[in-house]
């Protein structure tokens, strides 16, 4: 195989943003405390961020960077904090139970590698269009501004529903 020059400082950069991701991930679901999971799972959202600038798509990095830590994640913590749950350590809560899952999830990952290198083993990505930021947005405020608007209305209603909750009777 030959490669570009320019691509072995991105594989590089793809390797410790995934593993940076990985950690992030894998934070998020094992922490006891809901405000540290989140802040992981923040990690993670900003690492696929950067997955995207690797990829050149810096509008859709900007995007997700917006929406989802923005927007999203404000939204998350806002709504746990004015819940009236406990926000610490449960011990109740947690599943002594992790060996199955743990055993299931390694044979689901090993399916999946074996799948995907049977299937892809020989060939290469395809070419694909440069697309712009104008095609984009043409796409997002044409063709999908029904769920654009629905995703509006939803997060509207997340925001009415966390208030109304935490409201003192």
């Amino acid at each position: 195989m030959i490669y570009a020059a320019n691509s072995v400082p991105q594989h590089i950069g793809f390797g410790i943003i995934a593993a940076l991701m990985i950690v992030g991930a894998l934070r998020v679901v094992t922490s006891n405390n809901i405000i540290r999971a989140a802040l992981w799972l923040v990690v993670v959202l900003a690492g696929a961020a950067a997955q995207y600038i690797l990829l050149a798509a810096e509008f859709v990095a900007v995007t997700q960077v917006l929406v989802y830590i923005g927007a999203i994640m404000v939204l998350f913590l806002f709504g746990t904090m004015l819940t009236r749950a406990q926000i610490g350590y449960e011990k109740e809560l947690n599943n002594k139970h992790r060996i199955i899952p743990g055993v299931v999830a390694l044979m689901l990952a090993g399916i999946l590698t074996y799948v995907l290198i049977d299937a892809y083993h020989a060939s290469r990505l395809p070419k694909v269009d440069v697309v712009t930021t104008q095609q984009v947005s043409d796409a997002i405020f044409t063709t999908y501004l029904l769920p654009f608007w629905a995703l509006s209305l939803v997060l509207t209603a997340a925001v009415i529903g966390a208030i109304v909750l935490a409201r003192k009777d």
